[in-house]
């Protein structure tokens, strides 16, 4: 491990000791490498990439609208190698939150994520992705896969 120091001006390191007690954090430390490391997997996933990750996908919609419901359990099930399980959670009548948890291609997982999200109807949407390393096990004869979180 390697030791860092920055500098920051009163107001900021104030307001970042108030965010690490409001987020339970018992030092300033984990909640700075926290917060590096959402950074660079954001940066990195902004980019195409190829490999693996893991994931979740949330959106708003009215399942009134026409249709929208349907379509988007159509992209589900055309995706089922990626999307591999999905909570609704009705709002109201008329609306719904959907949280879709991906495993498999990041860049496939990007491209469907774009799709959902851009739909019309589709409101609030948002993609959080973790990189990994995927590994093939076999234990007692019995083949597994391990996800292990590239930061």
């Amino acid at each position: 491990m390697e030791r860092l120091t920055i500098s920051l001006d009163s107001e900021l390191a104030e307001q970042f000791d108030q965010y690490l007690k409001a987020h339970g954090y018992k030092n300033r430390s984990e909640g700075m490498r926290d917060l590096i490391r959402d950074k660079l997997e954001q940066q990195g996933l902004e980019k195409p990439i190829g490999g693996d990750c893991i994931g979740s996908m949330t959106y708003v919609y009215n399942h009134q609208e026409r249709e929208l419901a349907a379509k988007l359990a159509q992209a589900q099930h055309a995706n089922h190698n990626i999307a591999v399980s999905t909570l609704r959670v009705p709002l109201d009548h008329d609306h719904c939150m959907e949280t879709v948890m991906l495993n498999g291609d990041t860049n496939k997982i990007r491209e469907f994520c774009n799709d959902i999200i851009a739909r019309p109807g589709v409101r609030h949407g948002k993609a959080y992705l973790v990189p990994v390393e995927v590994e093939h096990y076999h234990h007692e004869g019995k083949a597994h896969i391990h996800s292990t979180p590239k930061t």
